[in-house]
């Protein structure tokens, strides 16, 4: 019996093959490498999708974030806050901005920023509020930006993982500026690194896409000091040839969702919530597995699930202020005691829209029985 994995690529590889194949053999011809009109398309239509009036195409999501934070006047001595249940690649952005990460926890239920740490985490230093939408499903970035009139603070969403969600209705960025990624393994996946900012404002845009372009709009002019982070023609044509099917897409990973919670049911894990006005699109189906803090019982659990052939995983096994990378933080072991619980017990099954129910049913066999021995 064949193995599942935790995300199917080849699966969604062969739905789009034909149009990349063809995609690709046009932007050969014309030698349209770096830009050109594949890049231009897939920015306006993905903006489209987005209900934003702008998105700007980068060369993966950790440059898309890094430039947002530059377009909102994130630089040298600022202070940035973001959960700490997050992928690291949040705070480098920070870091890379020249900023100071300002660490907060989380929500104990939805795994999302606790919007009350965070506020009051606010300083006269405080330039930027990075919500991330974890998981597949957004922030109450509404709560954060109530909690922060007049006050000098921008909010760049971290929507990584967020593609087609909604909240009350509205996407990432319609309401300020987001920044996502569209890493093979997203729900809009490249077939390499890739990202775009999204905004509904025009100079955000423009200073995202002078940044990104060596600091200028025009060749050798340079207005600020910029980096090169662009979007190149091919992974534009992947995206858009997915682009068509994700809300496709997300619907199957909505019902595959619907499915574990409905096989789970009886099952002593802790399923994922939903945060009410949330329109889920399950980037990640994650379990919790019942501990004390101790990652071990997890991590048994774990080993047993890919020993039976289910590519299980583990988003995210170590909160940033427990990294190496940031232990200059400062951040002792207890200090966001809500992440450290979680990131010992959390457990991400398998799910992407060509699951089948076989599959789903194998996963949950699979995991009762990992559970129990």
């Amino acid at each position: 019996m064949s193995g599942i994995p935790l995300v199917d690529l080849a699966a969604a590889h062969a739905e789009v093959a034909e149009e990349v194949e063809a995609g690709f053999k046009r932007v050969i011809a014309d030698t349209a490498f770096v830009g050109g009109a594949e890049v231009a398309a897939f920015e306006r239509e993905y903006a489209a999708f987005s209900g934003v009036p702008h998105c700007v195409g980068v060369a993966n999501g950790t440059d898309a974030l890094e430039l947002a934070l530059r377009a909102v006047g994130v630089g040298p001595g600022a202070e940035v806050i973001l959960p700490t249940n997050t992928f690291i690649a949040t705070a480098e952005a920070v870091a890379r901005a020249g900023a100071r990460p300002v660490l907060v926890d989380c929500d104990p239920d939805t795994y999302l920023i606790d919007v009350e740490a965070a506020l009051a985490a606010v300083t006269p230093a405080t330039r930027a509020v990075v919500p991330v939408h974890l998981y597949g499903q957004l922030a109450p970035v509404e709560r954060l930006r109530a909690g922060l009139a007049g006050r000098d603070v921008a909010i760049v969403e971290d929507a990584a993982q967020c593609q087609g969600a909604t909240r009350h209705g509205r996407g990432a960025g319609v309401d300020g500026i987001a920044a996502t990624s569209f890493y093979p393994g997203k729900n809009l996946g490249a077939y390499g690194d890739a990202g775009a900012v999204v905004t509904a404002d025009a100079d955000l845009a423009t200073a995202v896409r002078t940044l990104g372009s060596h600091g200028g709009l025009t060749k050798y002019t340079h207005d600020v000091i910029g980096v090169n982070s662009r979007l190149d023609g091919l992974q534009a044509v992947v995206l858009r040839a997915k682009l068509a099917r994700l809300a496709a897409w997300n619907d199957a990973r909505r019902a595959a969702a619907a499915r574990y919670d409905a096989l789970l049911e009886s099952v002593d894990v802790v399923r994922p919530v939903t945060l009410p006005g949330n329109e889920h699109v399950w980037h990640i189906y994650c379990v919790r597995v019942p501990g004390d803090g101790d990652p071990r019982r997890r991590d048994e659990v774990l080993a047993r699930l890919n020993a039976a052939g289910v590519g299980a995983g583990i988003h995210y096994p170590v909160p940033v202020h427990r990294t190496p990378a940031f232990a200059g933080l400062g951040h002792p072991r207890g200090a966001f005691p809500r992440a450290e619980r979680i990131a010992a017990q959390l457990l991400s099954l398998p799910i992407y829209p060509q699951i089948t129910v076989d599959q789903q049913e194998r996963v949950a066999d699979a995991l009762v029985s990992a559970l129990g021995g």
